[in-house]
């Protein structure tokens, strides 16, 4: 089968430790051929969703540290997306207008016959941050709000919070405020842009010490180890993003009982892979666009995650 992926520009992928390009072998390994685009390659020409996809060859023995682990095969050619087997959407966030704008044309192209893994329309109704409110038996105390007043009582009843952005990505924009934090006016000020933007705020959780575990769900089933990324000394934020380590660990009890419950609910709206954060036993965030962590589980356990992402892909296509 031919495979398109919706991808940030090719040559800026890290490819040692980068998802979709596990994907992309992956997928070779198993015969398959792959092709990428980017989203202002996508448009519609007479109510016809198309996009101009370029083949790559990739090199089982290449070097992933250098820029010549692909080949481009041949000149770019305009089909249509249901012209292909399986559309991977993986645009990295930012998940701005343009982000929106792309996943209504998948929607028109699933119209269309096109199979989109995740679905347009589950990526729009679920904001990676905001999707946990649905779960909320999963989550520690949470509020969402741009009142700043309101911010505030939730922070003196709690005493040590959480307070973040709701577009942000790999740790950015991220506040702890301790019980009495002399700086909280001002960090509400900004985080809300003066009460006009809205924010999340979450009782902080001791737990993350041992690491914000992301928990991948692959067609609803849970893939059976976590990787649990550890804050560097004096940091609240685990992402790798901002120099957390990840370090690979079997799913506990309650996380395969959190994971299952939540990838029975999202899987069959179109979320074939999700990156559940999970801190302790609480999930802080479920990531839709283009969740990662498949080649650090992969290098430190006996679980290829690729290869049983590209068998679950396999499956569900055949039905």
């Amino acid at each position: 089968m031919h495979v398109l992926f919706i991808i940030d520009p090719i040559g800026s992928l890290k490819a040692y430790k980068d998802s979709s390009v596990a994907m992309m072998f992956a997928l070779v390994a198993h015969g398959h051929s792959v092709s990428v685009c980017y989203p202002d390659d996508l448009y519609i020409e007479q109510g016809q969703v198309r996009c101009r996809g370029q083949a790559i060859s990739v090199h089982p023995h290449a070097d992933l540290h250098s820029q010549h682990w692909f080949d481009l095969v041949g000149e770019p050619r305009e089909l249509p997306l249901s012209a292909y087997a399986a559309v991977i959407m993986r645009k990295d966030p930012p998940f701005d207008m343009e982000y929106v704008y792309t996943t209504h044309l998948l929607d028109v192209a699933e119209q269309q016959g096109a199979r989109v893994f995740n679905r347009g329309v589950a990526i729009r109704n679920h904001p990676e941050k905001l999707a946990i409110t649905e779960f909320s038996e999963f989550t520690t105390p949470t509020l969402v709000t741009s009142d700043i007043a309101r911010l505030k009582a939730f922070h003196d009843k709690h005493g040590d919070v959480i307070v973040k952005p709701l577009d942000g990505m790999g740790g950015t924009g991220i506040f702890r405020m301790l019980q009495g934090e002399p700086n909280r006016s001002a960090i509400l000020e900004m985080l809300t842009h003066y009460g006009k933007q809205t924010i999340m705020a979450q009782r902080y959780i001791p737990e993350i010490v041992n690491g914000d575990k992301r928990v991948l769900i692959i067609n609803g089933e849970p893939v059976p180890y976590a990787l649990a990324r550890i804050p560097l000394a004096g940091e609240t934020r685990g992402n790798l993003a901002a120099g957390g380590r990840g370090v690979a660990q079997p799913l506990t009890e309650q996380d395969l009982l959190t994971a299952r419950s939540i990838g029975a609910i999202l899987a069959p709206r179109g979320l074939f892979l999700i990156g559940l954060d999970i801190i302790g036993e609480f999930v802080t965030e479920i990531n839709v666009t283009s969740p990662t962590c498949f080649v650090e589980i992969s290098e430190q356990t006996d679980f290829d995650v690729a290869n049983h992402f590209v068998q679950s892909l396999e499956k569900t296509l055949s039905t």
